[in-house]
């Protein structure tokens, strides 16, 4: 049962790199070119979802593949990385919003 809910944390991460992929995609052939309305906060949502979903398919997959020592240590520091990459968007996001109130 613990195997099965491994892999559903996979095909998870798996549904949001392609319902981002897919949003992307989406949005593209949806806003015209000239049209620059809430860019940072479309960024955001548009690498979110990409990032958490190579998250959860790097936190899991080397572990249920039984891979070496080495290359679950790899994916841990890229796991990392993508976390850290994720803090300093949604950091850059909220500081901005808040300076656009007026707040900071």
């Amino acid at each position: 049962m613990l195997r099965f809910m491994d892999w559903s944390v996979v095909a998870m991460g798996c549904v949001l790199v392609l319902g981002s992929l897919g949003s992307r995609r989406w949005e593209r052939t949806q806003v015209r070119q000239n049209e620059r309305s809430d860019q940072d906060k479309r960024f955001l949502w548009a690498w979110l979802p990409l990032l958490m979903g190579l998250g959860m398919i790097c936190a899991r997959t080397p572990g249920l593949l039984r891979a070496p020592h080495l290359v679950i240590e790899l994916f841990d520091a890229l796991d990392f990385g993508l976390a850290v990459t994720v803090l300093g968007f949604v950091l850059r996001l909220g500081h901005r919003f808040l300076r656009a109130r007026g707040t900071t």
